[in-house]
């Protein structure tokens, strides 16, 4: 089946919704999502909104700035970050007025705590900074967005899976789902499409993310041709559940949580004098898997303590009841008597699709590809840099979801429809009829085991050239193994054999991009730490990673980081 609409949205977390929002009525909009909407991941946000309100005590946007350059080992565009940190209050403030229902401070104001990285005047100590609705933000915000946008009507095709992006002459057709109701393909053609599909912590055995998040639309955006920017950029949360991967929420140290060894040593005094548990994830994280490492993890096992037994019962109800449940669920454990089990996992993507300010796909000139936007997780418009801060997340998804949306609302002014055959779904179809084909071969599942254990080994948060190098010969090989790849299912109706293949051959080539920019990086710069080039070295690699997909192989080029008001220097915490 055919769809028609001005403006298709792929995704329906907060920057999709965000986005859909600033469209005007007269536009005829389709939001696309592979689930539910109130099932994307961005409701599992848990610790809260950065924004320099000031309710707490003082604090300043140009701070928030500064620590988002710092944060971002100063590989961040310093005019995304401005645009970030000066547009927070008013955003924060707009979700409060349309029904967000922030956690309040006693004489009625916005809420706010401490998180990692964030400090006052330019990084003399900690701040509260973070908005929160107790340890469930993003699922507030997400419910909030969501209730909008049915009031606007905006049309929302549930469980579809994007295929394929339709680019045509630099510019934009449209897209080809599935439709996992049916089985069937669907084309949609539009004057323009916005990718908001989020992240790809699927790459890694161990990861915070959903089951979903596979990076449809930004290994489809690099198959057709664009570049992508910053992939070797990993982040690593600190605290997830030993042995799940499940977030423990940074607010847990926001709220004075602390990390300690098997000695009930609390270690990142030795790593972060003045931030300690408090300092960015990158820091943390790598702290964490020093202590390890070095035979310090508790019990001799690949996992430190999160202490909160001192925090109080009645706090840890009012502000971390999600993360105290978390903690019975999965790990039997009693938060107010016992600490929680915490080991490193892989939360959230640096790199993605470059983008400008206003949600705009750059080629490989730096110039716009008609009709294409993108935003969220799935997007660069490099705001984090080399690694983002706790709680820029949520506020990266509204500010530049918005400013996306209104530069579609802008330019459909002058965007058409582009005229083409009808057959546009061809390769798509040919696509999965050769997955259905074979009568035997492999699963996808062990392929995908394989393949995220090979990245946690091979790449993650410490790396060197000789453990990559064998990851990406370890990749031809898994390559190799999806050409047999077999689907047992033929059911047309939720074929979750199906989709899982399909998205498996999304994660592969995201996993190739990822190790062949790392390889390319020779220093330590934030969450990219190479054990055989430990320092950071701006004379050569103060520039931005580019990789695209070309006829003869993937070519590796970089462009300029924009500074503007923060020179770099050495980034103490």
């Amino acid at each position: 089946m055919e769809f028609i609409h001005d403006v298709v949205i792929v995704g329906s977390g907060l920057a999709g919704l965000r986005a859909a929002l600033e469209i005007p009525v007269t536009a005829k909009v389709a939001l696309l999502s592979k689930v539910f909407p109130t099932r994307s991941h961005s409701g599992a946000a848990q610790g809260g909104i950065s924004a320099a309100l000031g309710n707490e005590e003082p604090d300043s946007w140009e701070w928030h700035m500064y620590d988002t350059v710092k944060g971002g080992d100063y590989l961040t565009d310093q005019d995304a970050a401005e645009t970030l940190a000066r547009d927070a209050e008013r955003a924060v403030y707009e979700l409060e007025h349309i029904g967000a229902p922030f956690n309040r401070t006693s004489d009625g104001k916005i809420a706010q705590r401490a998180f990692g990285g964030h400090t006052r005047n330019f990084g003399e100590g900690p701040v509260k900074r973070a908005c929160y609705a107790s340890d469930r933000t993003g699922r507030v915000i997400l419910d909030t967005l969501y209730g909008k946008a049915v009031e606007k009507s905006i049309q929302i095709f549930s469980e579809f899976v994007l295929i394929d992006l339709i680019v045509e002459r630099g510019k934009v057709s449209g897209l080809v789902a599935y439709e996992l109701a049916t089985g069937e393909l669907h084309t949609f053609r539009a004057r323009a499409v916005l990718i908001a599909t989020g992240g790809f912590g699927g790459v890694y055995k161990t990861n915070s993310n959903c089951f979903s998040n596979t990076g449809d639309g930004v290994y489809l955006s690099y198959r057709a041709g664009i570049p992508l920017e910053d992939m070797e950029f990993v982040q690593f949360h600190p605290t997830g559940i030993h042995g799940l991967g499940v977030l423990i929420s940074e607010a847990t140290r926001g709220e004075g949580g602390i990390l300690r060894n098997n000695a009930g040593q609390r270690f990142m005094e030795l790593y972060a004098p003045s931030l300690k548990d408090l300092a960015p994830r990158d820091v943390v994280s790598r702290a964490i898997w020093t202590e390890i490492r070095e035979g310090r993890g508790v019990n001799g096992e690949d996992y430190v303590n999160l202490d909160l037994t001192h925090i109080g019962a009645e706090r840890i109800e009012d502000k971390l009841s999600d993360i105290s449940s978390f903690a019975k669920i999965y790990l039997g454990v009693d938060v107010t008597t016992d600490p929680i089990a915490v080991t490193p996992t892989c939360h959230y993507m640096m790199g993605g699709i470059p983008t400008d300010l206003n949600g705009r796909v750059l080629n490989r000139f730096n110039e716009p590809i008609v009709g294409l936007y993108s935003a969220g997780e799935a997007a660069c418009v490099s705001v984090h840099g080399a690694n983002r801060l706790g709680t820029n997340s949520l506020l990266d998804l509204v500010v530049f979801g918005r400013r996306a949306g209104k530069m579609i609302a802008e330019e459909l002014k002058q965007l058409d429809f582009n005229n083409h055959s009808s057959n546009l779904d061809e390769v798509s179809r040919h696509r999965i009829e050769s997955l259905l084909a074979p009568s035997h071969g492999e699963r996808s599942f062990p392929i995908r085991n394989d393949l995220q254990t090979l990245m946690m080994d091979r790449c993650s948060v410490f790396r060197n050239e000789a453990d990559m190098l064998k990851g990406l010969s370890g990749l031809e090989s898994i390559k190799d193994r999806y050409k047999s790849i077999f689907i047992q299912n033929r059911n047309p109706r939720y074929n979750t054999d199906l989709t899982e293949a399909l998205e498996l051959e999304c994660l592969i080539g995201l996993a190739e991009t990822i190790l062949k920019s790392a390889i390319a990086r020779q220093e330590s710069r934030g969450a990219h730490y190479r054990e055989d080039f430990p320092n950071r070295d701006d004379k050569n690699w103060l520039k931005h990673t580019m990789i695209q997909n070309r006829s003869d192989g993937t070519e590796i080029f970089y462009k300029p980081v924009n500074i503007s008001r923060f020179e770099p220097k050495a980034r103490t915490y």
